[in-house]
Parts: C-alpha cells; structure tokens; sequence
C-alpha cells in the first residue's frame, strides 16, 4: 500500500508550494514578513497567477503561510511552519475545472438529444430552488451539483454520470474549499445562476451546440471567479 502511495504524482501547486517553502527556509522570504505581491511572485517563480494561488492556498493550509485579505500573504514564525514537502490537498482545482468543461461539453450533447419533458422540468427545478437559495443567503452548491448530475444523467451513459459526480465532488477537497471559502459570494453564485439559465434555454430549444457552448462557456467563466479569484 504505502509503494502505491509513493507512486502518485506531485501536483503543480505542490511543486511550487515546495519551492516558496524552500525560498521561506533559506532567507529569501524572512519569517513574519510579507511575500511579493502574487503578480510580482508569479512572474519571478514564472508560473501562471492561478497556479500562483493554489501553491499558496496550499501553504496557507499546512501553516507556513497566513493570507490576510486586504493586506498580503507573510510569513509565519519558524515554530508555526512544517519542515516537510507539501502533501496532497486533492486535484488542483485549475485543471479540475479544465476536466469537467472537456466532459460536461460532450455529456450536454448527449443529454441535448435525449432530453424529455421530465428532464426540463427537473432541471427547472434545480435552477428554481438555487434562485430561492441565493435570496435567503445560502449557498445553493447542492442544487448546482444536482443541475449538473440531471444533465449526466440525461446523457444515458453511467460512465460519464459516475465521472462527472467524482469531478463536481473534488470541490469538497482541502485546497478546493478552501478557495470556495475564500472566493464564492452572492455574487458569483448569481452569475452561475444566469449561466445555467442559458444551458437550460439552448436545452429547451433543442441546440445542441448553443447547449455546449453555454456549458462550456459557464465553466469557464467558474474557474475564472473560483480560481481566478
């Protein structure tokens, strides 16, 4: 079991979660004081801003790092930091996102062709309720992942269904709840609200490609306010 564990691939926030911790260890980012703005550090470490930010929401989680909002990421004191590669906190939330808009676009087609009356109005539902959720002020996520399983399951492959619950559940890991902890509001859940009105208008109008390109545009435009920040 543990030769299985040893063979599971680092993750690009891990990587770079490790080499800030490196730079944090030899001086270059003194304890107690603050990092270099995230664009500044993007471009130094020469990785992407949204890459930038798991590696830290990742240290930010093991205790090396303190993000306070409105002010910076600085460093924690030596006692407070691990001295130890960075773990596992699930699937980088980036590529995640990148995953479900290659599969969700292929399962709206499917489900496009094989939509029912039921269907339609199942997922009328889902987008009823996530409206009256957002009102009261209350995150609507379950009724986002049911929108999101109807559609699998309306393809009438169990295969994409199976894979495309896995993918919407991945949110629930450490790094990527922590960033829905940081980055969803009201907000962003209405602008998700409108976008899955529009699928929901090229379903009902029996367009399969408007269909996708709603979905995909939708999540996109997801990655771009959960990852993008």
């Amino acid at each position: 079991m543990s030769q299985v564990k040893s063979m599971e691939p680092r993750r690009l926030y891990q990587h770079l979660a490790d080499r800030i911790r490196d730079l944090i260890h030899d001086g270059t980012f003194p304890a107690g004081h603050r990092l270099p703005a995230e664009r500044d550090l993007a471009q130094q470490l020469g990785v992407s801003r949204p890459s930038l930010r798991e590696a830290l929401i990742a240290l930010e989680i093991d205790g090396s790092v303190e993000i306070r909002s409105g002010s910076g990421i600085y460093v924690l004191l030596p006692q407070e930091r691990p001295d130890r590669l960075t773990r596992s906190m699930g699937e980088s939330p980036s590529e995640l996102m990148d995953a479900r808009a290659a599969i969700e676009g292929t399962v709206v087609i499917l489900a496009c062709a094989r939509m029912t009356g039921e269907g339609l109005d199942t997922l009328q539902e889902t987008i009823v309720a996530m409206r009256a959720d957002i009102a009261k002020g209350r995150d609507p996520v379950e009724q986002d992942r049911l929108f999101h399983l109807t559609l699998a399951g309306l393809s009438g492959n169990s295969v994409l269904l199976r894979i495309v619950r896995d993918l919407f559940d991945e949110r629930h890991s450490p790094i990527s709840s922590h960033l829905s902890i940081r980055f969803d509001s009201r907000e962003t859940w209405r602008a998700a609200l409108a976008e899955h009105e529009a699928i929901f208008a090229a379903l009902e109008a029996s367009d399969p490609l408007m269909a996708q390109a709603a979905m995909r545009m939708h999540l996109d435009a997801s990655k771009k306010r959960w990852v993008g920040g």
